[in-house]
């Protein structure tokens, strides 16, 4: 299959700087897509079509393109869904709800070819186990690394793998919004590997 440019299809710096891992030049533009749920729509199901629409969203603006798109959805054992918590107070109701319990964070990964239409998808699953936290914990936590711009209101990467008594899953890095692993897969599969590259 012809090579063709990556177009990351995200502003996030995390994903970002997740990609530039595996060092493979890439692009990036923000897709603009409505990421609201559909009515009784599986976590799955929801992250891996937000995954997909990100990536055909910029279709039609970078047809020579490579598209990646991911999103993630986390939710509690009785199926709440947990947003990025936009705000101190948010972040706060979400980590005393997920205080002791198994989140579950869906990561839904899309590569798409912009021109033939040509598209790989998968969905990551990583469980978090939290620790029975305190009050005054939750505080801290917050008012130190400020995650609200973060799915669950936590950065595994930073103080929030303090929050934890168990992590469970195939990449850490879908955690964190981008997984690298099913990444290489796609790509490899495609022809791309990112260790062969010259």
């Amino acid at each position: 299959m012809l090579r063709k440019p990556l177009l990351l299809a995200s502003s996030s710096p995390y994903r970002h700087e997740l990609l530039a891992r595996l060092e493979l030049p890439f692009s990036s533009a923000s897709p603009n897509i409505d990421e609201a749920p559909v009515a009784e729509e599986a976590p799955e199901d929801l992250a891996i079509r937000l995954a997909e629409s990100k990536a055909r969203a910029l279709a039609p603006t970078h047809p020579e393109h490579w598209i990646i798109g991911s999103d993630q959805v986390a939710a509690l054992p009785d199926g709440t869904l947990l947003s990025k918590p936009g705000n101190y107070q948010t972040a706060y109701k979400q980590l005393a709800r997920s205080s002791g319990q198994s989140v579950n964070f869906l990561t839904g990964l899309a590569l798409l070819d912009a021109d033939s239409g040509k598209l790989q998808t998968c969905c990551e699953q990583f469980t978090v186990h939290f620790r029975d936290l305190t009050a005054e914990e939750i505080d801290a936590y917050l008012r130190k690394e400020e995650p609200y711009d973060c799915a669950g209101s936590f950065k595994m990467e930073g103080l929030g793998i303090t929050l934890f008594r168990e992590l469970q899953g195939r990449d850490p890095n879908s955690l964190i919004g981008l997984p690298l692993i099913a990444l290489t897969d796609m790509l490899t599969a495609w022809g791309r590997n990112p260790l062969l590259e010259p």
